[in-house]
């Protein structure tokens, strides 16, 4: 027997329980006979003045992760998608695919990171060797985005860390914050402009940014929602998130 409403896909979607943007972006870019499932790992809200707080906090996150992989499973989900970004670009390569590996080997299905996810999004539009990036984390934890970048080949030309104070304070900043921050990332020399960091509403900003700068402007809950409905056979093209939902 199928579920009536996943009748193509059920998807469990793993989240800090903080996170008020996962579950609304990746709701819009759900296809027809795709059922998203919301987990939230249990975090409060920390406050972060430095470098040693956010790595405190994400660090939560991930020693909690385990026990909402559990509870997202007994809906009996397909696959996961791993709605946090920060922790799965620790480590590097090697750290993502460690991270990965382990949630895989709890579900007993296959789950997509922001991480890979995001490298699986350059690949895909072809050409892109120099990136810049914004992320809501603090400076030490960009500086793994940038290792994780340079291991996979992609020239980082600028970041912007933009240092919230807590969790729910990522989904206060605006689109016109967001767009000051794009123009100073962009340039000629830049061929990608990325955002990580899930809790930061940049879906339709990005797509908004696609068109205005001619460039590939990739947000991570786009990509990593992309990602697990490539990986499980949906290739629905779906208009109005950007242009790596409705071309590739």
């Amino acid at each position: 027997m199928t579920d009536v409403q996943g009748y193509r896909a059920v998807l469990g979607v793993i989240g800090p329980s903080t996170n008020t943007v996962v579950q609304p972006d990746m709701e819009r870019m759900r296809p027809v006979g795709v059922t998203n499932h919301y987990r939230g790992i249990f975090v409060t809200d920390p406050v972060a003045l430095s470098n040693e707080d956010f790595l405190a906090g994400t660090t939560a996150i991930s020693d909690n992760t385990m026990t909402a992989v559990r509870e997202a499973m007994t809906c009996k989900p397909d696959y996961l998608v791993l709605g946090m970004s920060a922790i799965t670009f620790y480590g590097g390569i090697a750290g993502g695919a460690k991270f990965k590996a382990e949630v895989e080997a709890l579900a007993g299905v296959g789950a997509s990171t922001g991480s890979e996810a995001t490298i699986a999004a350059l690949n895909a539009f072809g050409g892109i060797k120099r990136v810049s990036f914004v992320s809501p984390y603090y400076p030490v934890a960009n500086a793994e985005v940038r290792r994780y970048l340079e291991e996979s080949g992609f020239e980082t030309v600028r970041d912007v860390p933009l240092e919230c104070k807590c969790w729910t304070d990522i989904a206060k900043v605006s689109p016109e914050r967001l767009s000051e921050v794009i123009a100073y990332l962009d340039g000629p020399e830049v061929d990608a402009i990325i955002q990580v960091g899930t809790n930061l509403s940049m879906v339709q900003l990005a797509a908004d940014k696609e068109r205005e700068l001619g460039k590939p402007v990739i947000a991570i809950n786009t990509a990593t929602y992309w990602h697990a409905l490539r990986a499980i056979g949906i290739t629905d093209k779906i208009s109005g998130a950007g242009r790596l939902l409705e071309e590739h």
